[in-house]
């Protein structure tokens, strides 16, 4: 058997779309499913396009995913070049493309910009206007052509595409797919400037480097014919195609980066993890036999199947991504969430408090990471609010009633040196007993006076514990004359 081999090869422009990582762990998990090579290549021939960073971009976000690649530009296996711009630089793709000359599959166009914008245009299913070339430059001489380039007339090199008959590709998903000859348009293999297409570039290097399995978006399918036909001319084996179903946002359109979170650095920046990201692309398209969600990256490679993966579009809903990924928050062991929540946390707190214990209360309360400085930003600072708080119909507080709670408990709270949980527990719950009210009645307007929030991530005495007696007591005191006006 041919040992499976997958390529990734995303062009440096910018950060990582979502798209493109679910397409680089697809190709990662086919890859090491069947114990194959998965191949990091860098397409930079879009010269226009290219921006400053970005590679770094794609070797970090790689790392942080676990996606890590057998082969690549740092890791040369004998199939290098794995950087699109220093295999054109030895001529490669021009190589090749003279071989298609050669065998009459593909003729030099030297017709120019105005030559060009003249000739019919016909408008695509997506709306953007197609020109049509009319192979005009097939029909030159060999006089005409060679006068041409010893003159320095600017070409491009064109794939000569059969005007009848039909062409059919066998997509892994779709099945056998077939398209008119006629609906082909003579593709520019070679540009002006030297550099190859996307479209035959790719031909090229997957052939040369035996990539068994090419795994893209299926907004692709419609190219296929034309990298059908490249491998028919050159005589070569075409891989596997494998076309993945399009990401949506919650509207059903293609996801944008209008839509926050298009990126994965977007994901992150929003205190996403980089597992949990991995967890739920891998389910954008894919699903295991028994419904399960959650799965390391080594239990993915082991049930992967891609056979099995759905045709039809899959929405990325964010509820759901920060459902998972506050799963796999209380799922960290207490070191590595701490190290990951203490940047958030000391964004809001200053002061000199535990923070662990702080952050002990919020574990199991917060979905993503940002989530956290909302809740405990009171820490730090009462917040300004209203005395409304007080009342709560089911514990059957009102501001009268509360003021005479924390008007009986501020001496008894004063006279206690022992603030721990367990100490102010035993104070204030002494106090209950003996005044004969609810616990709520009491705890309620406690837990308000000592937070200034209606909802908090732990109760009245957790509070004092970590802000101290003389913060309490401060804070106390505040209610009672907020109550009091």
């Amino acid at each position: 058997m041919t040992k499976v081999r997958t390529r990734f090869a995303p062009s440096p422009t910018g950060r990582m779309h979502v798209g493109n990582l679910r397409t680089a762990l697809y190709e990662f998990l086919i890859a090491k499913h069947a114990g194959g090579d998965f191949i990091l290549r860098i397409e930079d021939t879009d010269r226009e396009r290219l921006v400053e960073g970005a590679v770094d971009i794609i070797y970090r976000t790689m790392a942080e995913t676990g996606l890590v690649h057998d082969e690549g530009p740092d890791k040369d296996k004998g199939f290098g070049p794995y950087v699109q711009s220093e295999r054109q630089a030895s001529g490669l793709y021009l190589e090749y493309a003279k071989k298609l000359i050669e065998s009459g599959d593909a003729y030099y166009c030297f017709c120019d910009k105005e030559r060009l914008e003249s000739l019919k245009t016909s408008v695509g299913e997506d709306g953007k206007e197609i020109t049509v070339y009319d192979k005009h430059c097939l029909h030159l001489s060999k006089e005409e052509i060679q006068a041409n380039l010893d003159a320095g007339k600017p070409y491009v090199i064109r794939i000569n595409m059969p005007t009848e008959g039909t062409t059919t590709f066998v997509d892994e998903l779709y099945g056998e797919i077939t398209v008119e000859n006629k609906e082909l348009d003579d593709m520019i293999l070679i540009k002006s400037d030297g550099y190859p297409t996307y479209n035959f570039a790719n031909v090229v290097d997957d052939h040369l480097q035996q990539i068994t399995h090419v795994v893209r978006g299926n907004e692709y399918i419609s190219s296929s014919p034309k990298y059908q036909r490249l491998y028919e001319a050159f005589g070569w084996e075409p891989p596997k195609y494998v076309h993945l179903p399009l990401i949506t946002d919650e509207n059903h359109k293609k996801l944008s980066k209008r839509s926050g979170h298009a990126s994965y650095e977007d994901l992150i920046e929003q205190g996403f993890l980089p597992e949990a990201v991995v967890n739920y692309l891998a389910l954008l398209g894919w699903s295991p036999e028994d419904n399960r969600e959650i799965f390391s990256l080594d239990e993915l490679i082991k049930e992967f199947d891609y056979h099995k993966v759905n045709k039809s579009p899959s929405v990325f809903d964010i509820q759901k991504l920060k459902w998972m990924n506050g799963e796999y928050i209380k799922a960290m062991d207490n070191e590595k969430f701490y190290e990951k929540a203490m940047p958030y946390i000391k964004k809001v707190i200053t002061k000199d408090l535990d923070l662990e214990k702080i952050l002990d209360m919020v574990k199991t309360r917060i979905e993503t990471f940002p989530e956290l400085m909302d809740m405990v930003d009171f820490f730090e600072e009462l917040p300004e609010y209203d005395v409304a708080m007080y009342t709560h119909k089911k514990m059957k507080t009102n501001s009268e009633n509360s003021l005479e709670v924390l008007t009986e408990l501020l001496p008894i709270l004063e006279a206690t040196d022992d603030y721990s949980v367990d100490g102010l527990h035993d104070t204030v719950f002494e106090y209950i007993g003996k005044k004969g009210c609810k616990n709520g009645q009491a705890l309620w307007p406690l837990r308000t006076a000592v937070s200034g929030k209606q909802m908090t991530p732990a109760g009245a005495f957790e509070i004092m514990e970590v802000i101290g007696k003389e913060e309490s007591i401060s804070r106390i005191k505040k209610g009672i004359e907020l109550l009091s006006k």
